[in-house]
C-alpha cells in the first residue's frame, strides 16, 4: 500500500491526508477556487451582458425611422457590441466545458482515484441534457425567429398606424366641435340680438338650450366690458375643469374681434374652448359681447390617446432593431444551451467529488477515533446519505467529547454540591437543636420524623420515644390531646397553617401550650407533610395573670376609694353638726346619709358587677345560625335608636357556627352600645358577617364612625376596668375578649376610615 494517497478533485488531484481531519488549510483549497474563479468570472460578466442586450434591443431609439443603414446611431452600434460580448462569453464558456472534459478523460486514462466514477458521472449527466437540450435550442430558435416576424408584421404597423390617427382625429374632433359651436352660437345671438339687456331672460334659456342642442360640456357669454352675461355648464364636468382661467381668451377675443381657441389641462382632463366675437345688429360694427363654447376630453380618453401614440412611437422605434433582436435571440439560446451543458458536466464533477471526497475523510477520521482523539471533526460538506453520515459521525465525537466533559463537571459539581448539602444540613440541625421552641414533623406518611431537643424539655419526652413512630399512636399513648387535635384539623380541613392554645397534663404537671402547625409542600405544590411548633406558656401565662390581677387590684381599689371619700366627709360633717347641736341638724343629717347612701350603692353596683365578670359561666354551644343573632339584636337597636343607621352586610355562604347565644348576644350589646355612646346617640353603624374559607372561620366587623380609638388606649382597651366615659365600669370590652376566647375566637381593635372605631371577631366554623 503506497504512503499516500490522492483524493480526485473535479479539477484535478490533491494530496489525501494520513489522520487529521480538521479544516482544510487555504492553500489546499487553492487549486479548486483557481479552476473555478475563470468560470464565475465569465458568467458574472456574461449574464448582465445577455441582460442588456435585451433590454437595448427593445428600448434602443434609432436616430432616423426606416433607414436602412447598417450603423443609423449610437444605440445600435451599443447593441451590436453588447452582441459581441455575448459571443465572446460563449466561445470562453465553451472553452471551459472542452478543457474540464479534457481533463476527465486524461484523469480517466491515468486511472486516478475516483476518476472511473466521476467520468461516468458526467458522461450521463451530458448525455441525459444533450439531447433535449438540441431540442430545446433549435425548437426556441424556430419560435424565436417567427415571433420576431409575427411582431414585425405590415399589417400590425397598419394597425398602430390607423389607432394613432384615429386618435388624432378624436382630439380634432372635440376642437371642430367647439369652433363649429361657437360660430352657430355667434350667428344665433347677432341675428337675434340677444345681448340687449331687455332680452336677458330669452338669452339665459337660449343658452341653456343650446348647451344641450350642441352637446358641449359649457356655454359662457361675455359684455363687450368683460362681464359674464350667462353661461350654462354640463353638471357631470369636474367642476375644477371648468373653473379654469377664461378671462384672458375673452380679452385676446375683444381686443383681436376674431375667434380665438384654446386647450387648458387640468388634472382631470383637458378643456378645449372656442371663443367668437359677437356683433351688434343695432350699432352696425360694434362689439356687443363674446360668446365661449367649451368642450371636455376626459382624463381616461387621454390617458388612452397618449398610451396609443406612444406606443405607436415605440413600435417604430424597435422595428429599426428587429434584425439585432432576431441575432440577440438567437445568441442567448446558444448560451442557454452551453450553460445547460456546462452545468451538467460540472454538476457531475460536483456530485462525484462530494462522494469520493467525504468516504475518505470519513474512514481518516475513524481511524483517529479509534486512536483515542475525540477532537477529530469532518469538515467535508454533503446534503446526501453521506452527509447525514458525515454529520452524525461529527455529533458522535462532539458528544463523546462533550459526554466525557460532562462527566468530569458533574463529578467535581457532584463533590461540591455533597460538601453544601452536608453544610447546610449541619446548619439547620444545629438550627433545629438550639431554638428555644419545640419542633415536631411529620411527613405525608404520618410518620413523626423530627423531635428536637427543646420539645423533649418541653413535654418531658425523649426523642427516641417519638421520632420514627406514627404521629396518632404517640399523641394517644402519651396523651398528647393538643398535637392530636391540631393534626386532624389540619387534615379534615386540608389547611395550609393552625394555632392552637390549650393545656396538657404532662406527669402531673398542667402546662399551657400554644402550638402553631404548617404545612410543608416543594417547589411543585407538593404536600410533604406538616410541621408543629410549640411554645411552654405556662410561666408567661401565670406572670400576665399576676399582673392582670395587680392591675384589677390597684383599680379595684381605686374605685373603692372614690365613694369612700364622700361618705366619710358626710360622717365627718353629720359627727360635728350633732356635737355642735346645729339648729339645721335635720336637713344636714338627711343631706349626709343621701350621699352615703348614694355612694354605698354605687359601690354594691360595681361590686355585682367584679362578681359577675369572675364568675362568667361557662359557653353551651349549639350549631345554629349566627346570622339570627345579628339581625335579632339590629332589629332591637333599629326600634330603640331612632337616630342610629343599621348598615347591615351579611356572607350568605356563611354555614351554621356553634356559639352560646346568649353570651353572644351580649358581645353584640357591648359592642353596639360603645359605638352609640361613642358617636352620641346620632350616626351610622356598620355590621358585616364573611365567611373565610380558607381558615373556615367565621368573620364578624361592628364599625361606627365616632371618636375613634386613641393610640394610648390601644393597648389598654381589653383591661378590665379600663375606660374612657364618666358613667363606664370599664369591664365590657373585657367580658367581650372572654366570651370571644372562650369561643376559640379572637377579636381586635382598630380605627375606621375616615373616622370612628372598628372592632372585628372570628370564630371557627
Amino acid at each position: 500500500m503506497p504512503d499516500r494517497e490522492t483524493s480526485s478533485t473535479p479539477f484535478g488531484s490533491v494530496p489525501a491526508r494520513s489522520r487529521s481531519t480538521a479544516a482544510e488549510p487555504a492553500h489546499e483549497s487553492d487549486p479548486k477556487m483557481l479552476h473555478l474563479r475563470p468560470v464565475w468570472i465569465v458568467l458574472i460578466l456574461l449574464i448582465p451582458c445577455l441582460a442588456l442586450t435585451a433590454y437595448y434591443s427593445q428600448r434602443v431609439v434609432p436616430g432616423a425611422e426606416g433607414s436602412d443603414s447598417l450603423l443609423p446611431t449610437a444605440g445600435y452600434a451599443f447593441v451590436l457590441l453588447l452582441l459581441n460580448l455575448d459571443l465572446i462569453g460563449f466561445v470562453v464558456l465553451t472553452l471551459l466545458l472542452s478543457r474540464n472534459l479534457i481533463k476527465a478523460y486524461f484523469e480517466r486514462r491515468h486511472r486516478l482515484v475516483g476518476s472511473g466514477f466521476r467520468a461516468k458521472l458526467i458522461a450521463a449527466f451530458i448525455g441525459f441534457s444533450l439531447i433535449p437540450t438540441v431540442l430545446l435550442a433549435l425548437v426556441a430558435s424556430g419560435l424565436v425567429n417567427k415571433a420576431v416576424d409575427v411582431w414585425f408584421n405590415e399589417q400590425v404597423e397598419k394597425v398602430m398606424n390607423d389607432s394613432y390617427e384615429v386618435v388624432r382625429m378624436q382630439h380634432a374632433g372635440h376642437i371642430a366641435l367647439a369652433v363649429n359651436s361657437a360660430r352657430a352660437l355667434g350667428q344665433e345671438l347677432f341675428r337675434e340680438d340677444m345681448l340687449m339687456p331687455e332680452q336677458r331672460d330669452l338669452l339665459v334659456a337660449a343658452i341653456a338650450r343650446k348647451r344641450v342642442e350642441y352637446g358641449v360640456a359649457g356655454v359662457e357669454v361675455f359684455s363687450a366690458k368683460m362681464e359674464p352675461l350667462t353661461k350654462a355648464l354640463d353638471t357631470g364636468v369636474p367642476v375644477g375643469v371648468l373653473d379654469l382661467p377664461i378671462s384672458q381668451l375673452v380679452l385676446q377675443v375683444i381686443n383681436g374681434k376674431q375667434e380665438v381657441t384654446s386647450v387648458q389641462e387640468a388634472q382631470t382632463g383637458r378643456l378645449v374652448r372656442a371663443a367668437v366675437p359677437v356683433l351688434s345688429g343695432s350699432r352696425r360694427g360694434e362689439l356687443e359681447g363674446v360668446a365661449v363654447v367649451e368642450t371636455y376630453v376626459p382624463e381616461s380618453l387621454l390617458t388612452k390617446m397618449e398610451g396609443i401614440g406612444r406606443q405607436y412611437a415605440e413600435y417604430k422605434q424597435i422595428k429599426a432593431l428587429k434584425n439585432p433582436i432576431k441575432a440577440g435571440a438567437y445568441l442567448f439560446v446558444a448560451v442557454v444551451t452551453v450553460l445547460i451543458l456546462f452545468s451538467a458536466t460540472w454538476f457531475g464533477f460536483y456530485v462525484a467529488r462530494s462522494i469520493t471526497v467525504p468516504i475518505q475523510r470519513l474512514a481518516e477520521a475513524t481511524e483517529a477515533v479509534a486512536q483515542g482523539d475525540l477532537s477529530v471533526h469532518i469538515d467535508a460538506k454533503a446534503t446526501d446519505e453521506i452527509g447525514t453520515l458525515i454529520d452524525s459521525f461529527n455529533r458522535m465525537t462532539e458528544d463523546l467529547q462533550e459526554s466525557k466533559s460532562k462527566v468530569d463537571d458533574a463529578n467535581r459539581s457532584l463533590r461540591s454540591t455533597n460538601i453544601e448539602l452536608d453544610r447546610r444540613r449541619a446548619y439547620i440541625e444545629t438550627v433545629v437543636a438550639t431554638i428555644a421552641a419545640g419542633l415536631l414533623s411529620i411527613d405525608r406518611n404520618g410518620v413523626i420524623t423530627t423531635f428536637n431537643p427543646s420539645g423533649e424539655r418541653i413535654l418531658g419526652l425523649a426523642a427516641d420515644r417519638l421520632r420514627g413512630r406514627s404521629a396518632n399512636e404517640a399523641f394517644k399513648e402519651f396523651g398528647l390531646d393538643l398535637f392530636q387535635t391540631a393534626y386532624d384539623r389540619m387534615q379534615a380541613d386540608d389547611r395550609d397553617d393552625l394555632t392552637l392554645d390549650g393545656q396538657l397534663d404532662l406527669q402531673g404537671k398542667l402546662v399551657t401550650i400554644r402550638l402553631s402547625g404548617s404545612r410543608m409542600r416543594d417547589e411543585a405544590k407538593k404536600d410533604l407533610g406538616f410541621v408543629l411548633i410549640f411554645e411552654d406558656l405556662t410561666e408567661l401565662i401565670t406572670a400576665q395573670k399576676v399582673a392582670a390581677w395587680q392591675e384589677v387590684a390597684r383599680r379595684v381599689a381605686h374605685e373603692i376609694k372614690n365613694p369612700l371619700t364622700p361618705i366619710q366627709l358626710s360622717a365627718q360633717r353629720l359627727r360635728k353638726k350633732f356635737f355642735e347641736k346645729s339648729p339645721d341638724f335635720d336637713q344636714i343629717f338627711d343631706d349626709a346619709t343621701g350621699v352615703i347612701v348614694s355612694e354605698v350603692t354605687s359601690l354594691k353596683h360595681m361590686v355585682d358587677e367584679f362578681s359577675k365578670f369572675a364568675r362568667l359561666p361557662a359557653p353551651h354551644m349549639a350549631r345554629q345560625s349566627l346570622h339570627d343573632v345579628v339581625n335579632e339584636i339590629v332589629t332591637l337597636y333599629r326600634s330603640a335608636q331612632k337616630d342610629i343607621e343599621l348598615i347591615v352586610d351579611l356572607d350568605e355562604d356563611l354555614p351554621p357556627t356553634n356559639f352560646d347565644r346568649e353570651q353572644l348576644k351580649r358581645v353584640f350589646v357591648n359592642l353596639f352600645d360603645n359605638a352609640v355612646q361613642a358617636m352620641n346617640q346620632k350616626g351610622r353603624l356598620w355590621v358585616t358577617t364573611k365567611y373565610d374559607t380558607k381558615r373556615k372561620r367565621a368573620v364578624v366587623t361592628v364599625a361606627d364612625e365616632g371618636t375613634g380609638i386613641a393610640p394610648d388606649d390601644q393597648e389598654r382597651l381589653f383591661v378590665p376596668y379600663f375606660t374612657r366615659k364618666k358613667t363606664g365600669t370599664g369591664l365590657g370590652l373585657a367580658i367581650v375578649r372572654r366570651i370571644i376566647t372562650d369561643h376559640d375566637g379572637q377579636i381586635q381593635a382598630g380605627n375606621n376610615q375616615p373616622k370612628g372605631a372598628v372592632f372585628t371577631f372570628d370564630l371557627p366554623v
